[in-house]
This record gives C-alpha cells, structure tokens and sequence, in this order.
C-alpha cells in the first residue's frame, strides 16, 4: 500500500509541482507513517524545555536506544538546569560515561551554567541566543525550539534530508541542501 501511494505521490509532483494537493498528500503520509510506525523514547513523551535540551544534544551522533538508555538515569541525577549547573564536572561525566564524545557533557554542563545565570534558569526561545550556546549549531536549536516550544522550524538534518530525497528528488544523486530548503519550508506543518 505505501509503494503505491509513492507511486502515486511521484506522479503527481512531477505533474503538479508543489500543489496543494501534493503538500496536504505529502503531510499525510509522513504523519501516517510516524503513527504506524514510531518508536517510543522516554524524550519524545515530554516538552520539558530541559529533557528536550539534554536530548537533542545526547542525540548529537549517538543512536538513539543508547540515548534512551542513559537519558533517564542522567535526568534522575540532574532533574533540572540548577542541578546540572551544580554539579560537579566529574559527577557528569561519570552519569554520560558509554555515550561517547565527552565534550558535549562539557557543554551541557556549560549551558547549564548559563541557562542559570544569564536567563533565570529558563532556556531561551531565540534561535540566536540558543547557537550561542556550546554545541548548539541550527539544527539542534531548531530542534529545541520545535519539540520543547512546538515553534515551527525550517532545518535539514541526516534523516529529513532522507526522506526529502526520496519523496522529491527520486533518481538524483546529487541533491543540495539549498535545493531542498525551500520544499522543507512549502511543505512544513
């Protein structure tokens, strides 16, 4: 059935372009395949700014079951930006031990720091104010801002630019990030 519809939804973009009827198609698709299909994650079921934050910089090369795994034991130690601002640099380390790439434990523990500073201890809702943060480039703050705000986000990372390709550039090889841009932000919910 969804080859079928793949069949159908190529034939109408080549034949109505970025139509109406191809984004509202391309939407149902998309969101009837995650409803089928989607894997629970103890950091997909909550819009606590903080979860979000130390998830999206976990998920940051690391596979998301080992990212399941150690999300929940780290929350328990630092429940918050406070205690994550407050705790030592050897206690975090020790809690993000097997996720690799200690550098972002770093930086969390930094933005923590800052987060509580600077901003009263809420994360920022501005894109700009969220890069400036250590390890935070576009596609994680506007990851952030999209699943701990619902801010609709226009960002292209390794599993979007997928299905980008295979739903509007099928048989091409060579597809630029700027080529794709403009679908994502035509066809964004």
């Amino acid at each position: 059935m969804i080859s079928l519809l793949i069949t159908e939804f190529h034939a109408n973009y080549m034949k109505e372009g970025l139509s109406d009827r191809v984004i509202d198609d391309f939407r149902r698709i998309i969101l009837g395949y995650y409803n089928k299909n989607k894997r629970k994650f103890p950091f997909r079921e909550t819009r606590n700014e903080y979860y979000v934050l130390v998830s999206e910089i976990m998920l940051q090369q690391t596979q998301t079951g080992a990212v399941a795994e150690k999300f929940l034991k780290f929350i328990e130690l630092f429940p918050d930006f406070a205690s994550l601002a407050r705790a030592s640099l050897e206690d975090v380390l020790n809690a993000w031990q097997g996720l690799g790439y200690n550098r972002r434990a770093l930086a969390l523990k930094t933005i923590a720091e800052k987060i509580v500073k600077n901003h009263r201890g809420k994360l920022p809702r501005d894109k700009e104010i969220l890069i400036s943060f250590p390890q935070i480039g576009d596609s994680t703050a506007s990851s952030i801002l999209a699943f701990a705000f619902n801010e609709p986000t226009v960002f292209i990372e390794t599993n979007i630019r997928r299905v980008y390709l295979y739903y509007f550039f099928p048989d091409q090889y060579v597809v630029k990030d700027t080529e794709i841009y403009p679908i994502v932000e035509k066809t964004l919910d």
